[in-house]
């Protein structure tokens, strides 16, 4: 796809500062947009976490490197009928099932003496499908909603991804074996906000008209439920580009916690934006 055609976005979680793996992120968005857009996401439907502190730091912070986003911000918290209204388009297809499942009840089913170990896909260790037999129609208000994933292949029939970030790039099929053995079926709603990371970064990104998602090489296997969801939804396919991460010596990919290299502690310390760059390898 040309440069000039090519929309991309960053969607930062408000949930902590930002720090130097996000900058490298956002400018990489910003970058491999080239003459097209960049579209800025706040992906805040965790409201438990999310702080509006965090959030202006957010804004801030990315102005000051020289991030310019087009048009206004997109904010996951406004657009909750939106993805009910996905929810329940799957829930026809008959792809989805209510699960009480804890995570104590997952673990405690997964340790059983079955003599193999917990696989862990995106989402943690993959769910033994305890609930899998339960109709969506008995969901009760406590319950998550998860993805069949079984049923869903079935559906979707064959599927890949486009790939165009520097560590695989190339085209990529989709296995449902390896989908079936290290994904599992995936929560597309938690209970305590009527979503998922999943179901709504699809959704967003075929309402935002994406036509590349750049990200971490880490989220590279969640891509893959993100091809299927929007097979199932009949939302149009992005290409994507998995780029490097950003780790500390020693070669642990940064996080949130990683406040000693926040971006707002650099400006602090009297840093440029060019000495970020430089720091970032940009």
């Amino acid at each position: 796809m040309p440069p000039e055609a090519r929309v991309t976005r960053f969607a930062p979680s408000p949930t902590g500062p930002l720090h130097l793996g996000h900058a490298f992120a956002a400018l990489t968005a910003q970058e491999r947009a080239g003459a097209g857009r960049v579209l800025l996401r706040l992906e805040d439907i965790d409201q438990s976490r999310c702080r509006p502190e965090y959030e202006d730091g957010i804004i801030e912070d990315l102005r000051w490197i020289g991030f310019c986003w087009s048009g206004p911000i997109l904010r996951q918290s406004d657009r909750l009928s939106a993805y009910r209204a996905a929810l329940d388009r799957l829930g026809t297809l008959g792809v989805l099932y209510p699960c009480r499942c804890r995570r104590r009840d997952i673990l405690e089913a997964l340790s059983a003496p079955q003599g193999v170990e917990p696989v862990a896909g995106p989402d943690g260790v993959v769910y033994p499908g305890t609930c899998r037999r339960r109709p969506l129609a008995e969901r009760e208000a406590d319950d998550a909603v998860r993805l069949n994933m079984g049923a869903a292949l079935r559906l979707a029939g064959t599927l890949g991804l486009e790939e165009t970030g520097p560590v695989r790039a190339g085209h990529h099929r989709l296995d449902p074996e390896w989908m079936m053995a290290h994904v599992g079926d995936v929560v597309l709603a938690r209970r305590d906000m009527g979503t998922s990371y999943h179901l709504s970064v699809v959704v967003d990104d075929a309402a935002q008209g994406i036509t590349e998602v750049t990200r971490g090489v880490d989220l590279f296997d969640a891509s893959f439920i993100h091809v299927l969801l929007q097979k199932l939804l009949a939302l149009p396919q992005p290409r994507f580009h998995h780029h490097n991460l950003i780790c500390d010596e020693a070669g642990k990919r940064l996080a949130k916690r990683d406040d000693a290299r926040a971006i707002g502690l650099y400006r602090a310390e009297g840093m440029s934006p060019a000495d970020v760059r430089v720091m970032l390898g940009l």
